[in-house]
């Protein structure tokens, strides 16, 4: 069936499915570290809490059916063990059924997390992983040359990812319009990465055409995704490069590197194709079937593009299937930062010794220079840059947080980079305070040492004391 498969992207899918495995591999990675404190059974934001109140058919998850701490361990580890496999290419071990099987397992355990994974999992590149890893089971593996349909519906998504993000940007924003967002966004972004200094001090000449050609890529090279080849090589070559430079200039999880697994699927890789049998008949009709449902369910996402309220990382629906994507509609021009700290001494008065929980990627002490963390996803790293922005933000979890740090919690000190506390020896008192971050200049820097300097705003959270204590402040 010459019209169904496109043998000459043989090469293609195996370099977009092994990339894809290793993106699955860092998810579940980073959910079988970072779940218990976080929706565990003593989490901020329980699993079991969340269950009682959100039905199946809104939110379906083998963990709606059942849970505890060491189902989630073994379903996050399983992922971890199934990605892995996929990345050494055990998919072309098997019988084509059987591969299609073994990538349905990694997507019906992330979508399991991800339904229950409330607010810390409510980011753009959840549903981009699910959207992606759910075309990836119909991909076909040796025994079969790669469907057109599916291939297209890979630069579909990649399409609506870029375009997305560009029409949010003009439709948000004033600075974008003005080419003036990168004189605040790599001081502003969520989580800057060990070269967003250097970024933010470019000329500011230079910034305007990063703007300029970031406008490009996302509003123009899309359509060159559907030109015949060399063509939508190019545009994908394009896009993959404006993806690694995102990567250099902050830590957006995985996000930049599933939209560059994306474009990989889109470029012709010169490559012999081995000889292969007739496509079966049932494989053709799974596939034109899910096309035609995707293709159906996709007028969501257009209708959103189109509209003036353009919403951004938005599902439209329970499975994550087709989905709606941009970022930064809106740059921040002042940064602000939640300071946790706790005391030992029985009374925080102004006498008292406060001493600073640090955070591994988030900034905090001025000296210390960001690490490069993406595409590993630190979730309250990122929560509590969203918390700075508005408490409201925070509330569902930010006091729970606060009682766990009165507790030592070790499952919560393992998420930070260091507790000022012994184990044995938890704080008497925990306090937050709001700070103003701004990037030291480069005279500051060779005096300092310092890549931030910080400005006290306001008191975040008054000093808080356990639960049924007897201390008095």
């Amino acid at each position: 069936m010459d019209w169904f498969t496109a043998s000459d992207y043989w090469l293609s899918r195996l370099v977009f499915q092994r990339a894809l495995a290793g993106v699955y591999l860092v998810a579940f990675l980073t959910a079988a570290l970072q779940f218990r404190a976080l929706i565990g059974r003593r989490g901020l934001l329980p699993v079991p809490r969340h269950v009682e109140r959100v039905p199946f058919r809104q939110a379906p998850s083998l963990f709606q059916l059942h849970y505890s701490d060491r189902f989630f361990a073994v379903c996050a580890w399983s992922g971890c063990v199934v990605s892995a496999a996929l990345l050494a290419g055990a998919d072309s071990l098997v019988p084509l059924w059987a591969g299609m099987l073994l990538w349905l397992v990694p997507w019906l355990l992330y979508l399991s997390i991800v339904n229950v994974g409330q607010t810390w999992y409510a980011f753009g590149w959840e549903s981009l992983l699910l959207e992606v890893g759910f075309l990836a089971v119909f991909l076909g593996n040796d025994e079969v040359a790669p469907p057109v349909v599916v291939l297209f519906l890979l630069r579909w998504i990649l399409f609506r990812v870029e375009f997305g993000a560009g029409l949010i940007k003009l439709r948000g924003d004033v600075c974008w319009r003005r080419l003036t967002c990168l004189d605040h966004h790599h001081e502003t972004q969520p989580m800057p990465g060990p070269l967003s200094w250097f970024f933010h001090h470019l000329p500011k000449p230079l910034h305007r055409v990063e703007v300029a050609a970031n406008h490009v890529t996302q509003l123009v090279v899309p359509f060159l995704l559907f030109a015949p080849q060399p063509i939508a090589s190019a545009a994908a070559a394009l896009m993959i490069a404006t993806q690694l430079w995102l990567v250099l200039s902050g830590n957006f999880s995985w996000l930049n590197w599933v939209t560059v697994v994306l474009a990989l699927s889109a470029i012709r890789f010169p490559s012999h194709a081995p000889t292969v049998p007739d496509t079966p008949l049932w494989y053709v009709a799974v596939v034109l079937a899910v096309a035609a449902l995707l293709v159906f369910l996709s007028h969501r996402p257009v209708t959103n593009m189109v509209s003036r309220r353009q919403v951004m990382n938005r599902s439209f629906d329970p499975l994550h299937l087709v989905n709606t994507y941009g970022a930064f509609g809106t740059v921040g021009r002042v940064r602000h930062e939640v300071v946790i700290e706790g005391t030992a001494d029985p009374v925080p008065g102004p006498g008292a010794e406060w001493r600073e929980y640090e955070f591994r990627g988030k900034p905090g002490d001025p000296r210390r220079w960001p690490r490069q963390f993406a595409p590993y996803h630190l979730r309250l790293d990122w929560l509590m840059w969203f918390a700075a922005l508005s408490p409201d933000y925070a509330g569902p979890w930010f006091g729970t947080l606060v009682e766990r740090l009165l507790e030592n919690d070790r499952a919560t000190l393992r998420l930070l980079r260091r507790s000022p506390f012994p184990p044995d020896a938890p704080p008497r008192f925990v306090r937050a305070r709001l700070f103003r971050y701004r990037y030291t200049t480069w005279r500051e820097l060779r005096a300092t040492g310092a890549c931030w300097e910080r400005t006290f705003v306001r008191e975040y959270l008054p000093p808080t004391r356990p639960a049924g204590s007897a201390d008095r402040s």
